[in-house]
């Protein structure tokens, strides 16, 4: 499905080294710099008792420098490294009490698949008929499935790549906003979920070593070419090792804080050079149908609750469009299962990696959907 003038990586992403007109000095010091100015925003908004302070904290100020024209900028490898803390925390919570509750789960995920199908078809057609994307770019911006792989994807069968990485830079950006500041201002959310992970300095050897072993997940799941594999592969090693009792210990909050930092910074940063004025349009896109997304996966998740009797603010944050580890960070701080959670969207974004090229592919050949490259140039 892939072409072979497909882009090894997508443009939102920082490079593993610095990029061929900066010093690697200067990429340090930028990459300082945005760190710096991300945990201002953390420890502001830890100070305010705002839900998961690091993150949103560093995304919101690292996204107001980068809009500014400050060059902002993340780094890949410093998130490759931080998602596998995610993921063995998640793992870890997949105790053999929350596996015997896995069958009550098929509904909803079955449920959400058909969700996810429905939002794509409903916001690709906003983003074509009304906003004046392309066919292409359209369908790869609607469709939930990561955005460096649907950036990837869509670039490779002739979509604007920028276009793609914007909107879904814009989804994630939203979803982090939005539902936890539902939470703390109509749900009366106290900080505190995060407090159960434990400090560092509590940490045995033996369960350090455990779960630092864990992280060999992400190198396997990659040589497997599995999906998701920053998280899923440590997720899965974990899952183990907590449901047969090696070890009951999740990664330290530290550890978890740091994580949350890494990542709000690497979201604000990759609005680098992003004109305001002359994407204002794309923007307008981006936020509509995001406000699109998250509302109805609150309905979804409301009558989803009263036919099946799960919580909705599990649901919620299941159905919700955001990254793997964005949303299990916020369903964590919010004391919300973070297995359940963690588990539908694993799943979402293995399917979509999987089957949104496929029914591109039938689109393609039936309806010969295509774009003009020459229409990009956002």
């Amino acid at each position: 499905m892939s072409s072979p003038n497909a882009p090894e990586k997508a443009p939102d992403q920082s490079p593993p080294v610095a990029p061929p007109n900066v010093t690697l000095a200067r990429w340090l010091v930028l990459i300082v710099m945005s760190l710096g100015i991300g945990a201002v925003g953390g420890v502001l908004f830890q100070w305010m008792a705002m839900p998961l302070a690091w993150m949103i904290g560093a995304m919101i100020f690292v996204t107001i420098a980068a809009l500014s024209g400050a060059p902002m900028r993340g780094s890949s490898r410093l998130r490759n490294f931080m998602v596998p803390v995610l993921g063995i925390m998640l793992g870890s919570a997949f105790t053999p009490e929350t596996l015997s509750q896995v069958h009550r789960w098929v509904p909803s995920i079955l449920i959400m698949l058909v969700f996810v199908a429905i939002v794509i078809a409903g916001v690709a057609t906003y983003l074509y008929r009304i906003m004046g994307f392309g066919p292409v770019s359209a369908y790869f911006s609607a469709t939930p499935g990561g955005l460096t792989t649907m950036v990837v994807i869509g670039g490779a069968w002739g979509g604007d790549e920028k276009r793609i990485g914007l909107t879904h830079s814009i989804r994630v950006l939203l979803t982090v906003l939005i539902i936890p500041f539902y939470f703390k201002i109509f749900e009366g959310y106290v900080p505190g979920g995060l407090n159960s992970l434990g400090s560092i300095v509590d940490l045995t050897f033996k369960d350090g070593l455990i779960l630092a072993t864990c992280a060999l997940g992400f190198p396997l799941f990659k040589i497997l070419k599995l999906p998701a594999a920053q998280i899923l592969g440590p997720m899965s090693l974990s899952a183990v090792v907590h449901a047969v009792g090696l070890t009951e210990a999740k990664p330290p909050i530290e550890m978890v804080n740091l994580a949350q930092l890494v990542i709000g910074t690497s979201i604000g940063a990759r609005f680098a050079g992003v004109s305001v004025k002359r994407l204002f349009r794309v923007m307008i896109a981006a936020a509509v149908s995001t406000v699109f997304m998250v509302t109805l996966a609150a309905a979804a998740a409301w009558g989803l609750g009263e036919a099946t009797g799960l919580p909705f603010h599990a649901i919620w944050l299941a159905f919700a469009p955001g990254g793997v580890a964005e949303m299990a960070l916020v369903s964590l701080s919010m004391g919300i299962d973070v297995a359940f959670v963690s588990t539908h969207h694993v799943i979402r974004v293995a399917f979509m990696v999987i089957a949104a090229p496929v029914v591109f592919h039938i689109l393609r050949k039936h309806w010969d959907v295509k774009e003009n490259p020459s229409q990009h140039g956002m």
